[in-house]
């Protein structure tokens, strides 16, 4: 059996959110060991001169604890 813990992190990008969940996913793999899913549970983004500035997602990395 195994135990799992969720952490929520927020990846940004100026060209997506597929971009941004990429970034937040690659970054948490370099700190967190044993990812093993992500769950995107929110998109937003900045507006500058009345285009998309940035998107932003806040996603759900999940990872099994260590014994």
């Amino acid at each position: 059996m195994a135990v799992y813990k969720m952490t929520e992190i927020v990846g940004t990008s100026t060209k997506s959110y597929a971009d941004a969940t990429q970034e937040a996913v690659k970054r948490a793999a370099k700190t967190l060991r044993n990812c093993s899913w992500f769950e995107v549970v929110e998109q937003r983004g900045t507006i500058k001169d009345g285009q998309v500035g940035e998107y932003q997602v806040k996603v759900r990395i999940g990872f099994k604890l260590e014994d």
